[in-house]
């Protein structure tokens, strides 16, 4: 195999191969074979593509696809252009396809221990787990059956990482933080540096030492380079399959509800309560102490700047001001509709006079 070819050109399956696998109802030839998953605007006639939706029609005649893997009200167009897998939703079978496929050739890992890895006598790791060059594992730690340690990774003491969890390059577990099974963490993640506590003495910042740790839970994925701070006394938590993009920031003693997925550079600072199944946009702020609802999608560089006790999408940024000006025109912003509709209500008095 050529070092530079991708891995989605490993393999060649047929269309009855990736059916077999995943199901769904294949509408052409079975034998036909696919070289790799691709873009709509770029598969070419070995590729294997997918179309989510009914509004993105116009694209089924564009696409230079071998097969497109389509909703049902797609599959009689699809079928007029050549081979189709039609499915309820095309989206989560193209992310199954991902993974059977990276299953097939996955990216080669480390195998067994590095001669520079370093493990302390009192830690406990597993005999199939995988550590990389210069990969430390500090006293009391634990590290669970066919985990990945990267390069460089740094388990603490006391710290735990579970079954099947993968710890790329740079990764950095502090003392007795905990990793779930079957995570995924990227290179550059720091879990459980110092949360930011300091009390205010005779114009100086006195230290407060952060005595909590971080939990994360199963099956959650962390983006390169983003930090979760520990908790100053109880701990910060996320729950199962909670999704963090790249260059996150959670705050100590910060707790995200199960399968919330957050976007890249948000921030969160200490206290914040997430619930579960929320989605967090790109660049947006949650502010400390604040709660956000189970089933709360915030848009991008939005700033959440009081609790939300109910679910729905919400949106809001102000421009930065003198802070006394702000609140003033804070509150007038937020009667505006009510001052609009007297405004028309009066206009309409003087209409009909």
């Amino acid at each position: 195999m050529r070092g530079s070819e991708p891995i989605s050109r490993m393999l060649n399956p047929s269309l009855s191969d990736i059916v077999a696998a995943l199901g769904g109802d294949l509408f052409g030839a079975s034998d036909l074979r696919v070289t790799a998953i691709a873009p709509l605007s770029s598969a070419g006639p070995s590729d294997i593509s997918f179309v989510s939706h009914v509004r993105y029609r116009a694209l089924l005649q564009e696409t230079q696809a071998a097969c497109l893997i389509v909703p049902p009200d797609l599959r009689e167009a699809a079928q007029a252009r050549g081979a189709c897998i039609v499915t309820p939703d095309p989206y989560l079978y193209y992310a199954r396809l991902s993974q059977w496929w990276r299953q097939q050739h996955p990216v080669s890992l480390n195998q067994g221990w590095h001669p520079t890895a370093w493990v302390a006598p009192e830690a406990e790791v597993d005999a199939s787990a995988c550590l990389g060059p210069y990969a430390v594992v500090e006293a009391g730690a634990q590290v669970g059956a066919r985990a990945q340690l990267g390069a460089h990774v740094v388990v603490g003491p006391q710290a735990r990482v579970g079954a099947h969890t993968v710890l790329h390059a740079r990764v950095s577990i502090g003392w007795a933080c905990e990793i779930g099974e079957r995570c995924v963490l990227h290179s550059g993640v720091v879990i459980g540096a110092d949360g930011f506590g300091f009390a205010p003495h005779a114009g100086e910042w006195v230290k407060i030492e952060q005595l909590g740790a971080v939990i994360v839970g199963d099956d959650c994925e962390v983006g390169a380079n983003t930090c979760i701070d520990r908790g100053a006394l109880g701990n910060t938590v996320l729950g199962r399959g909670v999704k963090l993009d790249n260059l996150i920031q959670i705050g100590h003693n910060v707790q995200v509800g199960d399968h919330t997925a957050m976007a890249g550079c948000v921030g969160v600072a200490g206290s914040a309560k997430i619930g579960a199944h929320c989605t967090i946009g790109g660049g947006a702020v949650v502010l400390g102490h604040l709660s956000l609802a189970d089933g709360t999608h915030i848009s991008a560089a939005s700033v959440v700047t009081r609790s939300i006790r109910q679910a729905g999408h919400y949106s809001g940024v102000f421009p930065l001001d003198d802070n006394a000006r702000w609140e003033k025109n804070a509150a007038t912003l937020k009667q505006l509709h009510t001052l609009r509709e007297r405004v028309r209500h009066l206009e309409q008095q003087q209409t009909d006079r």
